[in-house]
């Protein structure tokens, strides 16, 4: 059912903090994480990316929804956010190539939202209290219901997301005459890691999550790329399982986000939960083995340990985040394998991080010549 008027809403925060809003999108319930993205552009492909599965969002740019809805900037299949905080819900949108209001995207996808929320308020109160649990609702007014069901929301700490948003089945993308083979490990896959591989002159098929090394390894695919995803990288000891024996067969290997996660797990790293994480399209990343800086995409709660990468005899830091010099890239140094925690497919910069799918292929590339010359 589509409100002309907007009713009351209210988000309540798992400290017990309470903010009062307008209804929007779906009228209904919604609880997860709570977490803030700090772009000013890009909210369509946001609300698709599956990493943010579970999770709510709050927007901290001010308009949201004022240029529509175009069916081709989506990361997915559906809107994964488990629903949207913002101060403002534009339903009109101003783009002649948009096909519908966010209104009318909401409502037919069934996604809670809230508006004329104080956000700079919630993001301050977050980033001070840390990543919390919430609930928002557009249809429950009494506080101690509101209280009861988030009360039995999980924590994210623990929780394994991967098997939600995956794959149910192979599937194959690009030119089956291309000339390269890169198999995709879907934990969460956005479409464009995809296009960026077939624009390469790849031909992908993406496996789900839990596919065995042995169905991977009979594809014999030149490479393989661990996508991006949501939940934590720590209950997932059946991948990490999959990633040591990629690992010790060398095929080139390529860890995007939950990607770098689960390689370091492989190679004997702890990861952790982060105080907030980091998410928006404005964060800078230096490369320290060339020296040159990135505005990156990114999008993650968990992250690796850095007192474990500095101790490792096998891998190395590749990139660190300028803001709190959290690691953003490693390396194995006796595998072709590779992986950073940021969104390269995004294009913030535009272009700062693509190279990245080019050392990609650079290194199958090197491993097929090496064959040749065997």
């Amino acid at each position: 059912m589509k409100y002309t008027e907007k009713k009351p809403a209210v988000l309540l925060l798992e400290d017990g903090t309470l903010f009062h809003g307008k209804a929007a999108g779906a009228i209904g319930t919604s609880t997860g994480e709570i977490c803030f993205n700090t772009g000013m552009t890009g909210y369509q492909e946001i609300f698709t990316d599956p990493s943010y599965f579970g999770q709510m969002l709050v927007a901290t740019h001010v308009h949201i929804g004022n240029y529509g809805i175009s069916n081709d900037e989506v990361e997915s299949d559906r809107v994964n956010i488990a629903g949207l905080i913002c101060r403002s819900f534009n339903v009109g949108y101003s783009r002649k190539s948009a096909t519908e209001s966010i209104e009318d995207y909401f409502i037919r996808q069934n996604v809670v939202a809230i508006s004329d929320i104080d956000t700079r308020a919630v993001v301050r109160h977050i980033r001070s209290k840390g990543a919390m649990n919430c609930i928002v609702s557009s249809e429950i007014s009494d506080l101690n219901e509101l209280k009861n069901r988030l009360a039995a929301v999980p924590s994210m700490a623990g929780l394994e997301l991967s098997s939600k948003v995956t794959t149910t089945k192979p599937y194959f993308v690009g030119n089956p005459s291309a000339r390269f083979k890169v198999a995709v490990m879907d934990f969460g896959v956005k479409k464009n890691i995809i296009r960026n591989l077939v624009a390469r002159d790849c031909y992908v098929q993406v496996f789900p999550a839990n596919t065995s090394f042995k169905e991977i390894r009979q594809w014999e695919a030149d490479g393989v790329m661990l996508s991006n995803g949501p939940g934590d990288p720590s209950v997932m000891p059946g991948v990490v399982s999959t990633i040591k024996e990629i690992l010790n067969e060398n095929t080139p290997l390529f860890g995007i986000c939950l990607g770098q996660q689960l390689l370091a797990q492989a190679c004997g790293i702890h990861t952790y939960k982060m105080f907030n994480g980091h998410r928006g399209i404005n964060h800078p990343v230096k490369n320290i083995i060339t020296g040159r800086c990135e505005i990156t995409s990114q999008n993650h709660g968990f992250s690796v340990i850095e007192e474990e990468v500095r101790k490792s005899k096998n891998v190395e830091i590749t990139h660190l985040n300028l803001n709190d010099n959290t690691i953003e890239g490693i390396r194995v140094k006796d595998r072709i394998a590779f992986s950073v925690q940021y969104h390269p497919e995004s294009a913030p910069g535009p272009h700062d991080s693509t190279y990245l799918f080019d050392d990609f292929i650079g290194a199958i590339k090197s491993v097929a010549a090496s064959e040749v010359k065997a």
